[in-house]
């Protein structure tokens, strides 16, 4: 999809860029998704774990995320739900209030013109007078659904959610197998030995 300038030139943009190392369709939704949900919450960037944002996929998107919501995996307060979905849940923790927002199948639909178009180009066969015709129909669709806002992308929905408590500390033991250092939280007790995930599997 067509990413106009006003949005590309946007610093905070291209910080996602930067960071994530090139620009994607995917970081682009991940910065509409995190946009969003900071607009819903009437929040700023997370300091610390006021926020929490979980994310239904490990895509592109997700570094997006972190640059904007300050939500990062090291603070706890950005969870990975392995669905393989788009869709990203935010959160803030002093209201209590949370949205999850969820790509829609038709934010990428192209219509049939400009997909027959872009068939004959793809194909060598597009005269010059196409390739034109193409890439206004691109660049037009482009600009109207940015205009649009979020909802053009997402379906937006309040929820009741019991935010997850803050990252707590744990320390660290051996597992009675291997020997390695394992957080004490993540140790199951199997045969009253404490076993870790790894020797587990």
């Amino acid at each position: 999809m067509f990413i106009p300038e006003s949005v590309q030139n946007r610093e905070d943009y291209q910080q996602c860029i930067r960071f994530h190392g090139h620009t994607c369709m995917g970081v682009t939704i991940g910065y509409l998704a995190a946009k969003a949900g900071l607009d819903l919450l009437k929040a700023s960037p997370a300091i610390d774990e006021e926020l929490i944002a979980i994310v239904e996929n490990d895509a592109c998107c997700c570094d997006a995320i972190q640059v904007l919501t300050g939500c990062t995996f090291g603070k706890g307060n950005f969870i990975f739900k392995d669905y393989g979905k788009m869709a990203f849940t935010f959160g803030n923790r002093q209201t209590g209030e949370a949205f999850r927002l969820l790509l829609k199948q038709e934010a990428f639909a192209v219509p049939k013109e400009e997909k027959l178009l872009a068939e004959k180009i793809g194909s060598g066969k597009g005269t010059a007078e196409e390739i034109k015709e193409y890439e206004k129909l691109y660049e037009t669709r482009g600009i109207s659904q940015f205009a649009l806002g979020a909802e053009s992308f997402f379906i937006i929905d309040k929820l009741d959610l019991r935010l997850p408590p803050k990252a707590t500390l744990a320390p660290s033991e051996p597992c009675d197998i291997c020997q390695e250092m394992v957080v004490q939280t993540k140790l199951e007790v199997i045969d009253n030995q404490k076993i870790c995930l790894a020797c587990r599997a």
